[in-house]
């Protein structure tokens, strides 16, 4: 991390770590799978770690490291490391970290590709998960165990956009000598920094807002120097290295990350407000709406409430059906965090395999809608929920 600290949008646009001899302003693309040296001391001195320099992409690359080191100054974190895919993050920051034997406690309200490697992945090698609800954090101290090495959570969480209190965990993480890991992809680094309430690790899905435009996959987990170290051994080894265009693409969204996100959390706030008084809408949940549950939560740590807005529509699983059917304007996409408004209804695609009462555990009623809320003009996104809502 830079000593110097900018405020966040100079650092977004400003850290660049190289520069050709041609001195391009804008930092250039480094397409090549590996590095030549002087000699075969530099050579030696390379492969022993007695110098820091580029040897092979799927260890470092000038794109992947320029694009880590943004990540890092904006989340106050010391190192890092760029995935293919948020699910490469996730996987490998705990299969570098965990032993046979340990234990997690997780909150249930995880992704569920991730809970997926919780319940049938982890276990092959005699890793186990314990849930909390995000309504019951006063359970999570009883189910710690001497086996208990990573106390982890989404927050906003995904679909529900549930908001846990990242001071609490933080606290509990350090009473019980915990690794605090923190899923970090629905805040981003400019909304919050997990890492200032106690969090060891940060993991982010920068196919999301990050990219912001849908154009490339990417994940990367930074935090803790020794923690990190781990992380980077076993990733070296095992491959899932970011690839240095998708890098370059990444690095350069960085740059415009604050500008579209305050327009995005602008744009959801209208979006929740409109649905929170329409007559075929439950409930809407927007961290930065004063009826969501955690809202006090949401306003400690958190500068927007982001940009994914939760309701659910009267009528079960049909009317959710429905409503997509109806949407002219927004996508049906399995993607967020796109410049495109995104609508999905998860009881009838993404969770439809579960059952009602496993989605109910993860607040994912029949007629629950997510809609990842886009940069067109408000108008046009409202009236595209309204006409649907009416239909």
């Amino acid at each position: 991390m830079s000593e110097e600290r900018k405020q966040f949008e100079t650092e977004a646009i400003r850290t660049q770590l190289e520069r050709s001899d041609f001195l391009e302003h804008s930092t250039p693309l480094y397409l090549t799978s590996s590095f030549v040296f002087e000699d075969a001391e530099d050579m030696r001195a390379s492969f022993s770690e007695e110098k820091e320099r580029n040897i092979y992409s799927r260890f470092t690359n000038p794109n992947t490291s320029e694009f880590v080191e943004k990540i890092c100054n904006m989340e106050g974190a010391e190192a890092g490391y760029a995935f293919a895919t948020g699910m490469a993050a996730v996987f490998s920051t705990f299969a570098a970290l965990l032993d046979s034997g340990d234990h997690i406690v997780s909150s249930r309200s995880v992704f569920g590709s991730t809970h997926t490697l919780f319940t049938k992945y982890l276990p092959k090698w005699n890793i186990t998960t314990s849930y909390f609800k995000v309504e019951e954090v006063d359970r999570i101290e009883s189910l710690i165990t001497p086996k208990t090495k990573i106390l982890y959570a989404e927050s906003p969480t995904n679909p529900a956009v549930d908001v846990l209190d990242l001071e609490l965990l933080g606290n509990i993480a350090k009473k019980h000598n915990l690794i605090l890991i923190i899923d970090n992809c629905f805040a981003t680094p400019y909304l919050q920094q997990p890492i200032k309430f106690g969090a060891h690790l940060v993991i982010h899905s920068a196919t999301k807002l990050i990219d912001g435009q849908g154009r490339v996959l990417g994940g990367v987990t930074v935090g803790q120097a020794d923690l990190l170290r781990e992380i980077y051994l076993f990733s070296r080894n095992t491959g899932p290295a970011l690839s240095p265009f998708n890098a370059w693409v990444l690095s350069k969204s960085l740059e415009t990350l604050a500008v579209r996100v305050d327009k995005h959390c602008e744009n959801a706030l209208k979006v929740a407000e409109f649905l929170e008084g329409h007559p075929n809408v439950n409930w809407v949940k927007y961290p930065f709406l004063k009826s969501h549950p955690q809202y006090q939560v949401a306003k400690k740590q958190m500068k927007l409430g982001g940009n994914i807005v939760a309701f659910e529509v009267k009528g079960g699983i049909e009317a959710g059906r429905k409503f997509l059917n109806a949407i002219k304007l927004c996508s049906l996409s399995a993607n967020l965090g796109d410049t495109r408004s995104i609508v999905t209804h998860p009881a009838s695609t993404t969770h439809s395999k579960l059952t009602e009462a496993d989605r109910l555990e993860v607040s994912i009623t029949d007629g629950l809608v997510r809609i990842s809320v886009g940069l067109e003009h408000v108008d046009d996104i409202i009236q595209d929920l309204k006409q649907a809502l009416e239909q």
